[in-house]
């Protein structure tokens, strides 16, 4: 699948230059095109794999290239002051050879929070394309505003996108890392996750073709009628057939593999459940999912459609969804399988109630605080006599 991404804000920036690092690493070619949107300059030369072309400044009149310091509201002002700058951006972008448009985004700061939903609505009024959001949650020990900031932002960023991919930063964060070292394997997983589900079905020269193809349109249609989706992925290292290990010693004298059928099918059925049933992207529960699609990644001789269809088959017991496609990415040199489970159209998500919840508390108490802040200054500038007339 080729995709336009364009990152709003620091955390949409950083993983979008990774999904470019991904693609130089890996050749899977999923980008097409890439910008990163920010009102914080620092951010935008932090990044590596972007040109400087696409890198776009905005707010300079209003914050000077400082951010907009976790104020969402600003930075939707923001995006829809300046969205001339930006589409100057994506008027470079071919998107005629691009399958649909990407937008990321940290759903806790300010500019990507804000600006990212700003984006998405203008992408949509203008081209025929669909328009995803990728919107990363903010932990749970990242306070109160952020937690506000991400609730409003999910609930704006949900209804202008034609599907809304969703990572939780909460679901992720190991107890004891540090904050850079945390968010850097958040991104490598995020990175590892989209960049196999969107590389199916590119296939280049030379590059074997898959048994049961995942081209662009059946991710499509998987993420058609909005909503939240969730992604899970499971993987096992195996030894390739040209590794001279094992593999080589299994071939007859005609050179005809004797793989065992069995207990490669039963490899692909356990990665199912494991993706399935392990940690999601977004935690939830899968039962209800409207729509799934599985993807299976690795060395074509560890690959088969009876794996393929029963995992499928099991996917559609466990998510009483008719609308499961699946099939297979040959991905030579790899050194493991990897399953991907795509779920679309989720809702039993307890994350998103309480994020909700404690979004809805933290905007009372900061009611409260302004309020009772008002009063502490009354009486503090307030000589009580009346005797000080004031300048103005």
């Amino acid at each position: 699948m080729k995709l336009a991404m364009i990152g709003f804000g620091q955390a949409g920036g950083k993983v979008v230059d990774k999904f470019l690092e991904y693609d130089k690493r890996t050749g899977s070619e999923i980008v097409r095109a890439a910008a990163a949107v920010n009102t914080a300059k620092a951010d935008l030369m932090g990044l590596q794999h972007i040109s400087e072309e696409q890198r776009v400044l905005i707010g300079q009149s209003r914050v000077k290239g400082h951010g907009v310091g976790a104020d969402n509201e600003l930075g939707a002002e923001i995006a829809e002051e300046d969205m001339d700058e930006v589409q100057g951006a994506i008027d470079s972008i071919p998107v005629h050879e691009v399958d649909a448009f990407l937008v990321v985004a940290g759903l806790g700061g300010g500019t990507g929070s804000g600006g990212a939903p700003v984006l998405a609505k203008h992408l949509k009024r203008i081209y025929t394309e669909p328009v995803y959001g990728l919107g990363i949650l903010p932990g749970s020990d990242e306070g109160g505003i952020y937690t506000l900031n991400a609730a409003r932002s999910f609930q704006t960023f949900v209804r202008e996108v034609d599907n809304l991919m969703v990572f939780d930063n909460d679901a992720w964060r190991q107890t004891g890392e540090s904050v850079q070292g945390g968010y850097e394997q958040i991104n490598e997983e995020i990175v590892r996750r989209f960049g196999i589900l969107f590389g199916a079905g590119e296939i280049k020269q030379g590059q074997e073709v898959a048994e049961s193809v995942v081209d662009s349109s059946e991710i499509i249609n998987t993420l058609a009628g909005g909503g939240v989706s969730t992604v899970g992925y499971a993987e096992e290292e195996v030894e390739e057939r040209n590794s001279g290990g094992l593999l080589s010693r299994l071939r007859n004298d005609d050179g005809v593999d004797e793989l065992d059928t069995a207990h490669t099918t039963n490899r692909i059925t356990s990665l199912v459940r494991k993706a399935a049933l392990g940690r999601l992207t977004l935690p939830c529960e899968i039962e209800g999912t409207e729509r799934a699609l599985l993807v299976l990644a690795g060395p074509p001789e560890y690959l088969n459609r009876k794996g393929i269809e029963r995992g499928r088959k099991w996917l559609e017991e466990q998510t009483g969804s008719m609308e499961v496609r699946g099939g297979d990415y040959p991905y030579r040199g790899a050194g493991f399988v990897a399953t991907v489970i795509l779920l679309a159209g989720v809702t039993n998500v307890p994350r998103i109630k309480e994020l909700q919840q404690v979004a809805i508390e933290a905007q009372d108490n900061l009611a409260e605080i302004r309020e009772e802040s008002e009063e502490n200054l009354e009486s503090l500038v307030n000589d009580g006599e009346d005797e000080l007339e004031s300048l103005f």
